[in-house]
């Protein structure tokens, strides 16, 4: 490299040297607001649809992923919000009908009875009348609400929403296959001599038709979506669950303490755990009609050092005009 080059380079450098002490240094400043929105709080006017209001929901749910009957359950939710972020309340809903699966009907059509499966299968075309199903639920339970905002449909519709998460303790209301004894077993087992297949079908063939109710208790959980479509009525999405053990098959799915399986028996130990789940839609209705709204006005919420200080210019400025 040539002496001039070398010059060059070193006076470049000495001069961007020289000036990095003059150039000007960046800080943060406060911005101190004035006008009206000096001391406003962050929103004005936000209505609280939940604060110190009680919510009274219509509802209806279906379960879902059930293996062999699915329930429609009608029902209603009383809930009482002492804050705009807390609920303390009861769900609950009755069945009104029960939808057979496609597995379901595949074991009636396709189903086989043998030595072995007699009992739990007597009859493949009255398996439906065997399998297990939910009659009612009923559950006090706690609702958070920690997300509120507006939902925007197609950019031209935007509607109040909030996001909600809840648990509980559910009581659920079960229908099952009655319980078959050892007793039992050995009187179907037996008839016909012990050596016609037939007759043990017809003899446990009555036991299918044999029900027993039962509740069992179950924590429930879930989570939530309301659209306020107005002041007092909100359109709620809701999934729920349920897990808890229940023979859904109403079979004899458990074996001896030694290990033979199956046990020849129905009984509590064939209940089998279950992720029960459902989803819900329903609309709530708020009372009173009107809720509560947060910071309604500026004024309302001013600083009060703001107000000393005006009153501090006007005492100042009327001494000086007496003056």
């Amino acid at each position: 490299m040539s002496t001039a080059k070398h010059l060059v380079i070193t006076l470049a450098v000495a001069l961007v040297g020289l000036a990095a002490p003059l150039a000007p240094s960046a800080q943060a400043q406060e911005i101190e607001v004035k006008g009206p929105l000096a001391g406003a709080p962050a929103v004005i006017g936000m209505r609280k649809y939940r604060e110190m209001r009680f919510q009274i929901q219509l509802h209806s749910s279906i379960t879902l992923q059930d293996e062999y009957s699915r329930s429609i359950l009608l029902g209603g939710q009383l809930m009482f919000h002492p804050t705009d972020w807390l609920g303390i309340g009861v769900w609950g809903g009755f069945t009104v009908a029960h939808i057979d699966t496609n597995l379901t009907d595949q074991v009636s059509i396709k189903g086989q009875t043998n030595d072995v499966n007699v009992l739990s299968l007597p009859n493949a075309r009255d398996f439906p009348k065997q399998i297990a199903k939910i009659n009612w639920m009923a559950a006090p339970e706690v609702q958070f609400i920690p997300l509120r905002g507006k939902l925007g449909i197609f950019e031209k519709l935007f509607v109040d929403t909030d996001f909600y998460l809840f648990g509980g303790v559910a009581f659920i209301g079960l229908e099952e296959r009655a319980n078959v004894d050892t007793a039992k077993f050995n009187m179907c087992k037996s008839a016909g001599g012990g050596m016609s297949l037939s007759a043990e079908i017809q003899c446990f063939g009555g036991t299918q038709d044999d029900r027993a109710s039962r509740s069992t208790v179950a924590p429930t959980f879930g989570a939530g979506l309301s659209l306020y479509l107005a002041e007092f009525v909100a359109m709620t999405i809701e999934w729920r669950a349920l897990p808890f053990a229940w023979n859904t098959s109403g079979t004899d799915e458990s074996g001896a303490s030694e290990g033979d399986f199956p046990d020849d028996k129905i009984n509590e130990k064939d209940h089998l755990s279950h992720f029960n789940h459902m989803m819900t839609l329903g609309f709530a209705f708020y009372l009173p009609t009107e809720p509560r709204r947060s910071h309604t006005s500026v004024e309302s919420d001013a600083k009060p050092e703001s107000k000393s200080s005006e009153a501090k210019i006007s005492a100042s400025a009327s001494t000086s005009s007496k003056k």
